[in-house]
């Protein structure tokens, strides 16, 4: 239940495709393989496909101009060329896949990325490079939500604004404080203000 908004536009009832060309990203907790299509590949389908939905006429990103975005992109987050090379998420690492996910988001360039997870699996070095890329991307033309259940990923990015969900609502609002107090007390003070049964999950 509930509506989500973005720009007067209700985004529950788009398509993904739609969702994208609204200028929404969504990084996901498990990234899937995709055999046989390169990453540069895919970016560029991506980008051409979303030109393309924005104007009918538009003949898509240029080799050559594809090449030199996907450089500069690659060499702002630090990712080896040959990365660009290899099938989608393919043999990747956890690190590794969540790296290419930052990529795609510094690629496509959308208007609000959301995070989800993804700190999940990550060790503390994989961890750091992921935030620092995200890092060099946040400004004011990209609005980042970033969902996790742990704080060391907020240490890296030091957000505005922490909100906690649970069961499916916003209980609490505040700032980097509210994520300090979570991490000392932990979820039960708030389940019982709450009013809000625990669960395994």
């Amino acid at each position: 239940a509930g509506q989500v908004i973005f720009d007067g536009e209700e985004v529950l009832e788009m398509e993904a495709d739609e969702r994208s060309r609204l200028g929404l990203f969504l990084a996901f907790q498990y990234p899937v393989a995709v055999p046989g299509v390169s990453v540069a590949n895919f970016l560029r389908s991506a980008i051409n496909a979303r030109r393309k939905s924005q104007n009918p006429e538009d003949q898509g990103i240029s080799i050559p101009q594809f090449r030199k975005l996907l450089t500069q992109k690659m060499d702002l987050l630090g990712i080896d060329h040959k990365f660009a090379g290899r099938y989608l998420n393919e043999g990747f690492s956890g690190g590794e896949k969540k790296r290419n996910e930052i990529l795609q988001l510094a690629t496509l360039e959308p208007r609000v990325a959301i995070l989800d997870e993804t700190d999940s699996g990550l060790d503390i070095d994989a961890l750091r490079i992921v935030a620092d890329g995200v890092n060099k991307l946040k400004g004011p033309d990209l609005g980042i939500l970033v969902i996790t259940h742990y704080k060391r990923m907020l240490d890296y990015l030091q957000p505005q604004y922490i909100h906690l969900m649970m069961d499916g609502r916003i209980v609490e609002s505040g700032g980097p404080e509210l994520a300090e107090e979570v991490e000392i007390a932990g979820y039960k003070p708030f389940f019982e203000k709450h009013g809000v049964e625990a669960t395994e999950e």
